[in-house]
């Protein structure tokens, strides 16, 4: 029985009330929107939300990392649609005392990281209230001509790539990282890429968004799976591959191509400054399923998910 709490099944339950009609082209369910623009354009849109004491720890990581982690969250949405950011949009829910100097401190951490990506911060909201720091940020971007990758176009057959190691994240990475927007653009241009999502929830959970979409299953190599230093080096009981399959805010891509095209990424490894590997395969059942040492089970999407009673 689907579980009917959570983000998800929220997710499921909007979609079924939101039909994808007019100028909307994509609507709820994947990394982000896509419209119908003037002038026969396509506008991507994307939009996340920073809430302190559970996407970070203000007091830890300090205001500008917010403000980069804030911005870059949401250029690795459009990176996973393999788009251009063009344009965000920035709205603040600040702390009643202190907030000014707090927000000029987010505002450059966010202007180091749209100035890299060639985004405009346009405009926005800023508020004060007596709750912790809010901070939202809204991207506008465009598609390629080659069109945006969707989560919902893999095939039985189809290899599962990686463009990085996983896991530890917690450890600094999803506040430092840098968003795969060059690395989706070049692998693009590469090969034809048929289905793509960045690793924010955990692997198995983003593995399996891409199987409910394109409706069938994955298989998972462990031993193929590129595990960070930072995961073999945490020592909490679990194993350096259950952190790679489920600590999530990895922000590395995970894609689906053909075999041929597969093989060819692997032999020639395009994209600068990443190692593409093949950490499994699409299949025709419904799933998701860990091979490990040639015993395969199943295995659960297990991942980050908010709590929506």
């Amino acid at each position: 029985m689907a579980d009917s709490t959570g983000e998800f099944a929220f997710i499921d339950w909007l979609r079924r009330r939101t039909p994808v009609a007019g100028r909307t082209l994509i609507g709820p369910g994947d990394d982000a929107a896509l419209l119908d623009w003037a002038g026969g354009a396509n506008c991507i849109a994307t939009t996340d939300m920073l809430l302190e004491g559970s996407c970070f720890i203000l007091a830890d990581a300090g205001p500008r990392r917010v403000g980069r982690k804030a911005m870059s969250v949401n250029l690795s949405d459009i990176a996973a649609m393999a788009g251009r950011p063009i344009a965000a949009l920035v709205s603040v829910g600040l702390p009643r005392h202190g907030g000014r100097a707090l927000a000029e401190e987010l505002y450059l951490g966010m202007r180091e990281v749209a100035d890299a990506f060639d985004t405009a911060i346009v405009g926005g909201d800023t508020n004060s209230w007596d709750g912790p720091l809010v901070v939202s940020v809204t991207i506008l971007g465009e598609a390629t001509p080659r069109g945006v990758v969707r989560r919902s176009g893999a095939r039985p057959g189809d290899w599962l790539m990686v463009t990085g190691p996983l896991g530890g994240s917690i450890l600094g990475k999803h506040l430092d990282f840098t968003p795969r927007v060059r690395e989706a653009l070049q692998l693009h241009e590469a090969a034809p890429l048929r289905a793509m999502i960045d690793v924010s929830d955990g692997l198995a959970a983003d593995v399996n968004h891409i199987c409910e979409e394109s409706g069938g299953g994955a298989v998972l190599y462990a031993e193929a799976i590129p595990i960070t230093d930072a995961a073999r080096g945490m020592n909490d009981g679990r194993s350096p591959l259950e952190h790679a399959l489920g600590d999530g805010e990895d922000f590395e891509l995970v894609f689906a191509v053909a075999p041929e095209d597969g093989c060819k990424l692997v032999d020639t490894q395009p994209v600068a400054g990443v190692t593409l590997t093949k950490i499994g395969e699409f299949v025709v059942e419904k799933g998701l399923w860990l091979d490990e040492n040639g015993i395969r089970r199943t295995l659960a999407p297990n991942g980050y998910v908010h709590a929506i009673d």
